[in-house]
């Protein structure tokens, strides 16, 4: 149903009328200092993809690269367990995994979902009126950035991490109330990179008002300090052919817009009346969630608007 012909987040194979098998693996380098946090944020940004795609995951493995010569056993230990909370409380259940000697440590997971056929999403869905809602704040990049370069306080780490680490799973489960027309999840590609994914697959035109996009507390401050990680600059200069800025938004702001996320949240595309109930629920579930932008008419490749 889904595969190398498009590029979403997730493989999805019809094993019958009934029932539609989801599989996605993904796998990070530590973006973080605590080995634990590290586990649940990495288990988090590979379940995220199976909920993107309208499914439950059931199943996940483990995938380990670690230079246990250079790092103790206990730093790995911490960032399993890490990730065995995070996976139990998706629901899901860990059936094994794979580990090899390597000069970096990473960690993720292999994650098996299921979903109804029709009940599948992809990106490539967008119809021309809907709007866009985000399912959590952006800049986790800048901000980690800003870790490194001890400007973060404490408030910040904190809230960065609890964003990185939360899962997705109970945005997607209001979702599904809704007939959502299409999903994705924003990751390496930034915010923009993702929205020119959906456009491109519907073929529309996104307008996208920057102003509305929810931000980590103070990122815009370090945006404009320049703690902004080389993977922005990357994103906006391939992505620059299908971008149009309007030229009185911020620059920093341009920047966040671009940020590389770890573990972002969803972008659920639907018709306007249900976004405003949609929201609704999100908010009564402690969900950061905001109305981002629009789909416009058709366009021949796909097109954003930043104003």
């Amino acid at each position: 149903m889904v595969g190398l012909a498009s590029p979403d987040d997730a493989g999805v194979y019809r094993l019958n009328d009934h029932t539609a098998l989801i599989q996605t693996l993904d796998f990070l380098t530590p973006v973080t200092d605590d080995p634990y946090e590290f586990g649940q944020i990495a288990a988090a940004n590979s379940l995220s993809d199976v909920y993107a795609m309208g499914g439950t995951p059931i199943t996940v493995m483990n995938i380990v690269c670690f230079p246990s010569c250079d790092l103790p056993e206990e730093i790995l230990a911490r960032t399993l367990k890490g990730g065995q909370d995070k996976i139990n409380e998706s629901g899901a259940v860990l059936v094994g995994g794979h580990s090899v000697e390597d000069d970096e440590f990473k960690y993720g997971l292999s994650v098996t979902g299921v979903a109804h056929p029709d009940s599948v999403l992809t990106n490539a869905g967008l119809k021309t009126g809907d709007v866009i809602m985000l399912t959590k704040p952006v800049g986790t990049g800048v901000m980690s950035t800003a870790i490194k370069a001890r400007l973060a306080s404490e408030k910040n780490i904190k809230q960065s991490v609890s964003a990185m680490s939360r899962l997705n799973k109970m945005a997607a489960e209001v979702m599904t109330g809704f007939d959502v027309h299409a999903c994705t999840d924003v990751t390496g590609f930034g915010l923009a990179g993702h929205l020119i994914e959906m456009a491109g697959g519907a073929k529309k035109r996104i307008e996208l008002n920057t102003r509305s996009v929810p931000l980590l507390d103070d990122v815009l401050e370090f945006a404009s300090m320049g703690m902004v990680p080389a993977g922005a600059h990357k994103n906006r200069k391939f992505f620059d052919p299908q971008v149009e800025i309007s030229p009185d938004i911020d620059r920093a702001l341009i920047d966040l817009i671009f940020d590389p996320q770890t573990s972002g949240g969803l972008l659920i595309g639907l018709n306007k009346t249900d976004a405003q109930i949609c929201l609704e629920k999100l908010y009564s579930q402690g969900i950061c969630a905001a109305i981002i932008g629009q789909v416009g008419p058709d366009h021949p490749v796909g097109f954003l608007s930043l104003f």
